[in-house]
């Protein structure tokens, strides 16, 4: 949220200055018109680069909080508390940002809005699955009911999530550590090793002949290395914001090996959880179609989904729909079969989406079982070659005394 730098009067006349928190000017002149404050001067606080990125990598909003506010929202409404009260019991907890966010949420609320249209005004934290389950709950008078369900949905995405990415932390810190090992050792170290060498006109091998080459290349053109590899992920960030760009990146993570299949799992099992969610709330599979898609993070799945849909409004099963495309597995279609013989839909969905969870689960569980030898037979290599390049020149020299 923004921050409003702010000169106003107080009833007794006096001059006050501060800052306040809000989305827009409209609110910060609300906030401060509360406090009795008649104000003269409102300005925008910029922040600097440095801040935005602290913010956007360290102050989001996590799943778990949300989950957590959700819980807790549920089962204050299920005991029988008006929603403002609770909304008002929940704004002292949790983080700013989410304290931040429930106390906008009550002041719209007691002004007769509804709990998703001022929930909507917060897409950072409440997406717009979660805006639209919370519409059919409020719709169908059931919403401690939905929030209960979005909770449980929750905390299985936070699991689920933790489970990826501590399987995935230990060959990424690895694979970084050798990196920085080796940029270290061929732009600092091995230059040393050579002058000394050089000075005795020791006799090099070819494998050190090899490792001088690279450390060469490495002190020439360090720049151009650091150049490529920050220039790399700020193109690849580029084409993230562009749709054609962002799509070629999504079909290259398909295509790769292991990693790809794991990929698409993660994606189906996110995107049959939601499904289900939404349909057993009573939201049509029209609308909860165009939901997901909006919702899912990779485009090949976008697509799909808005192509079945297209399907579905023209009278087709979603089963017939799924099958049709090639990004989706054969077992997903079988399973939707099922699903819309049977009038269980959702809760067919849901079965889906713990089976490609399981499924997902197994591939990392091999995935993590195979890399961690592999990256120490490549650890072991690099170290020997390195130990080969480093001696055989010290033994040349002590053998010619």
């Amino acid at each position: 949220m923004p921050n409003f730098n702010y000169r106003a009067k107080n009833k007794k006349g006096q001059e006050i200055k501060g800052m306040v928190e809000a989305r827009d000017k409209k609110t910060a002149l609300a906030i401060l018109r509360e406090k009795g404050l008649f104000c003269y001067s409102l300005e925008e606080k910029k922040e600097s680069f440095f801040v935005e990125i602290y913010r956007r990598i360290f102050k989001r909003v996590s799943i778990g909080e949300i989950a957590t506010l959700t819980r807790q929202l549920s089962t204050m409404i299920s005991a029988g508390l008006p929603l403002t009260e609770a909304l008002l019991i929940l704004k002292s907890q949790g983080s700013d940002q989410i304290s931040y966010a429930v106390g906008e949420i009550l002041r719209d609320v007691e002004e007769g809005s509804s709990l998703a249209d001022a929930m909507q005004k917060f897409p950072n934290i409440f997406s717009g699955v979660f805006v639209a389950l919370v519409r059919a709950g409020e719709s169908a008078g059931v919403l401690e009911n939905i929030l209960a369900r979005m909770a449980d949905n929750l905390e299985s995405q936070r699991e689920f999530n933790s489970k990826v990415k501590g399987a995935l932390l230990y060959p990424i810190i690895i694979v970084s550590g050798m990196g920085i090992v080796i940029f270290v050792m061929m732009v600092f170290v091995i230059p040393k090793l050579m002058s000394l060498y050089k000075e005795f006109n020791a006799k090099l091998p070819i494998t050190t002949q090899i490792l001088v080459s690279i450390s060469n290349f490495f002190v020439s053109f360090w720049w151009l290395i650091l150049l490529i590899f920050f220039g790399t992920i700020y193109g690849l960030r580029v084409m993230s914001k562009i749709r054609a760009g962002k799509r070629k990146i999504d079909e290259f993570k398909f295509k790769l090996p292991i990693f790809g299949k794991l990929q698409l799992q993660v994606s189906l099992t996110e995107t049959t959880r939601t499904l289900g969610l939404l349909i057993g709330a009573g939201i049509s599979l029209v609308e909860a179609l165009e939901i997901v898609s909006k919702a899912t993070n990779n485009i090949i799945i976008e697509e799909g989904l808005l192509e079945a849909n297209k399907q579905v409004q023209k009278g087709f099963p979603l089963s017939s729909a799924i099958s049709q495309n090639p990004v989706f597995p054969p077992i997903l279609g079988q399973m939707l079969s099922v699903g819309e013989e049977t009038g269980r839909l959702d809760e067919v969905l849901l079965k889906i989406s713990r089976f490609f969870q399981s499924d997902s689960e197994e591939t990392l569980k091999g995935l993590t079982t195979a890399i961690e030898p592999l990256i120490m037979i490549v650890l072991g290599l690099g170290v020997g070659f390195l130990v080969v390049a480093i001696i055989m020149p010290i033994y040349n020299l002590t053998s010619q005394f």
